[in-house]
């Protein structure tokens, strides 16, 4: 009998050992992810609210953003400039916190070669504003493509009620973009190297 109960409890200590992590202990990071999941299947456009390296494509072309999939660890946010469908913001819960990646796609859908750089979260940060510094692959990308200021990137994601803002900023340089949520609009098509 003893000894059953012994291989008893060795079972179910086991057993909560082998149990999976939280997929985020912050509820920081939670309210943030599950803020832009609420608008999951809609579209948005916005403008350049910040640039201050002076007028691009960015100002010129429409933009759009698009909450396109949903899951319990992942968003799936393209970001389309004009006709150019090349970006999708992928955000994930790691377990340890929120990662931001940008899938950049070239047309036929294979990936371009600067693509998948993003950052993860380092502290709680707040329910409507997570920061996202760049992570080792990024700064080694950036410097294998030439562009090692970049490597001081910090993404930044904010969202309130009316308005969805992504910003980059590192040092010497700032560019926002921000949509309005009180307007959806028709989704997009997918992105290149996506399906509808």
């Amino acid at each position: 009998m003893k000894k059953s109960l012994a291989v008893l409890a060795l079972l179910v200590s086991g057993s909560a050992i082998a149990r999976p992590a939280p997929l985020v202990s912050i509820p920081t990071h939670d309210a943030f992810f599950d803020k832009i999941a609420a608008h999951c299947g809609k579209a948005y456009q916005g403008k350049v609210t910040l640039d201050n390296q002076g007028p691009s494509k960015f100002n010129e072309a429409k933009l759009v953003m698009h909450v396109r999939s949903c899951s319990e660890k992942e968003l799936q946010v393209p970001f389309h400039v004009g006709k150019d469908a090349s970006r999708t913001w992928i955000i994930t819960k790691t377990g340890s916190g929120l990662s931001l990646k940008h899938d950049h796609r070239l047309e036929n859908g294979d990936d371009d070669p600067s693509t998948m750089y993003g950052g993860h979260t380092v502290d709680a940060g707040f329910a409507n504003v997570q920061s996202f510094p760049a992570d080792q692959y990024s700064k080694e990308l950036f410097v294998s493509q030439g562009m090692p200021q970049s490597m001081g990137n910090t993404w930044q994601m904010y969202i309130y009620d009316e308005k969805f803002t992504y910003r980059l900023v590192r040092e010497g340089r700032e560019f926002r973009v921000d949509f309005d949520l009180t307007k959806p609009i028709t989704p997009p098509k997918a992105p290149w190297g996506y399906k509808d």
